[in-house]
């Protein structure tokens, strides 16, 4: 494997750590400064709007400057982002404080390419296992990112003021880690020539299983996992408490990725998405159970594996759906679709956990985990259509 994918991995790593630092306190800062209860995921909803309006621009901007360029741009926008919101809570200001999150989801929205960039950086065969390896970065992100935010919170004065203080440092080291990492220029990847019309690439069976695995894999994990805090506080739970369930969760998205990509080439994205998709469910008809701490633990772990076994072979499978020279619309549009889902999915967990409860969001969310399953079984009809038909 190149030693590029491993500095990728490490770059993933510093991202998903401060993502964790953000799940876990951007939650708390919205109880202390919103006007209601029902905006407390509010700051979380605006950093993943950011993320949402950078999906576009970044891959356009990676066409035209290049994937390491786009890199560090992505993390300057996120240290501008830290300033923003650690003035904000320095002023007990909430709008202002929604602005630094927006900022810093607009550049978490470069750093989403980081898995694209370790296709390009590796050989063919080697396409799932260089994702799997780049995303499995997260595993170190689930140590690093629950400690940063256990010990930063009371650094200062401010609460929480200390945690953005190391946000800012994540993104200064991953900018280092960029300087030294060497990324094929725009021109090697993405190429140039003939590109057929977007939205007949959009309509293609195998792009609307991608899409809609990654979609409905990211959509519910990030809507139960931004209830979780509020859900644990509201039964009395400990800061303490919460950090560590999203430590197991965190574990368990990422730990499963140095495998995955092996499972996905033995038996194919589509029976890897189907699994996640059963797993997915598993969170929602566990939380229907009154199991205390470790029911928390538990649904988090599958919610996590859930979402590892539809997003990373979805990943893998929308690969197959442009060719060069339409590589960066294609992946714009399928990053605008999936992150447009995930900004909503936050933006309604607050209101969701203030008026179902625990129980009752999960439940909503237990046939939206099973939607992938009916388009897999539409993809399998439509490709065994198109084969020829041997007659005897």
């Amino acid at each position: 494997m190149p030693l590029t994918v491993t500095l990728l991995s490490l770059c993933q790593a510093l991202l998903v750590s401060g993502n964790i630092l953000l799940i876990a306190v951007s939650p708390l800062i919205g109880v202390r400064l919103a006007p209601g209860p029902a905006w407390a995921t509010a700051p979380v909803a605006t950093q993943l709007l950011g993320l949402m309006c950078a999906t576009i621009p970044a891959s356009l901007i990676m066409a035209r400057l290049g994937r390491k360029r786009g890199f560090m741009l992505g993390n300057l926008l996120g240290i501008a982002g830290v300033g923003v919101a650690a003035w904000a809570l320095q002023a007990e200001r909430f709008v202002p404080f929604m602005l630094g999150t927006w900022l810093i989801g607009v550049g978490i929205g470069f750093g989403t390419l980081y898995r694209f960039a370790a296709v390009e950086a590796a050989p063919p065969v080697l396409r799932d296992r260089a994702i799997g390896l780049v995303m499995g970065g997260g595993v170190l992100a689930a140590f690093l990112g629950p400690w940063l935010a256990r010990t930063s919170r009371e650094l200062t004065d401010v609460p929480f003021l200390g945690s953005f203080l190391g946000l800012g440092l994540l993104y200064a080291l991953a900018l280092v880690l960029l300087a030294f990492t060497r990324l094929p220029p725009a021109q090697r990847t993405h190429g140039e020539g003939p590109a057929r019309p977007l939205g007949e690439i959009l309509r293609q069976p195998t792009f609307i299983v991608a899409a809609l695995s990654a979609l409905v894999g990211y959509g519910v994990m990030n809507l139960a996992m931004t209830a979780t805090p509020l859900a644990m506080q509201r039964a009395g739970f400990t800061f303490d408490h919460v950090a560590t369930t999203i430590q197991w969760h965190v574990l368990a998205m990422f730990l499963p990725s140095f495998v995955t990509g092996r499972l996905t080439a033995r038996f194919g994205a589509p029976r890897m998405i189907a699994i996640g998709c059963l797993l997915l469910a598993g969170c929602g008809v566990l939380a229907q159970f009154e199991v205390g701490l470790y029911g928390y633990y538990a649904a988090l772990v599958l919610l996590g594996l859930g979402w590892n076994l539809t997003f990373l072979p979805a990943t893998g499978l929308l690969t197959e759906t442009y060719r060069p020279a339409e590589k960066a619309r294609t992946q714009a549009a399928n990053e605008c679709l999936v992150f447009s889902t995930v900004s909503l999915t936050a933006l309604l967990a607050g209101p969701l956990e203030a008026g179902l409860g625990w129980a009752g969001l999960n439940a909503v969310l237990l046939p939206l985990s099973l939607l992938p399953l009916g388009a897999l079984a539409w993809l399998r009809l439509a490709s065994g259509a198109q084969r020829p038909q041997i007659r005897g």
